[in-house]
């Protein structure tokens, strides 16, 4: 199960990720197509049983997925990370409900997992689609402080995504 990395979260409201959250959480996930991948059932038993760090908010209006390295994982973007970084805390979707955007429950994910990763790493990434263009994402992004360490073209040229690093220094 998921919490090798969890600590409290920061804000009120945020808990790990229970199985039995798992068919609303493919719901969201499958909603934000195509600023994420499609995932099944299974994929999200996988992301449950080997992410480092699974959290949703309150009422399952949102959820973060991170890993760590060294996972066998099939995302190239994973990969491009692993081929460039030795250690590294992998964003791999955030995702909130479309009804429930704009109310600040992404930065309060995203704060309480850029606090998780600065505990153990140098570098926070994840990639935003460039082509099609997510704008608000990247914005979103930088606000945070995340640049722009390359781009790659995914799923044979369908898509094209910004590969983005956070530097969580200092770290301990």
């Amino acid at each position: 199960m998921a919490s090798k990395l969890m600590g409290g979260a920061i804000e009120t409201g945020l808990r790990d990720a229970l199985s039995e959250d798992l068919p609303r959480l493919l719901t969201l996930n499958q909603k934000a197509l195509p600023h994420v991948n499609s995932l099944t059932h299974e994929d999200m038993l996988w992301f449950l049983e080997h992410s480092a760090y699974f959290k949703v908010t309150s009422g399952l209006k949102g959820f973060v997925i991170a890993l760590e390295p060294g996972l066998d994982y099939a995302s190239s973007n994973y990969r491009w990370f692993l081929k460039r970084f030795d250690n590294f805390f992998y964003i791999d979707r955030v995702i909130i409900s479309k009804d429930f955007r704009g109310q600040g429950l992404g930065r309060q994910l995203y704060k309480d997992v850029i606090e998780t990763a600065r505990r153990r790493f140098p570098r926070l990434t994840c990639e935003v689609n460039s082509t099609p263009p997510n704008p608000k994402s990247m914005v979103f992004h930088e606000t945070f402080g995340f640049s722009c360490v390359g781009t790659q073209q995914t799923e044979g040229g369908k898509k094209e995504v910004k590969l983005l690093a956070l530097d969580l220094h200092p770290f301990n």
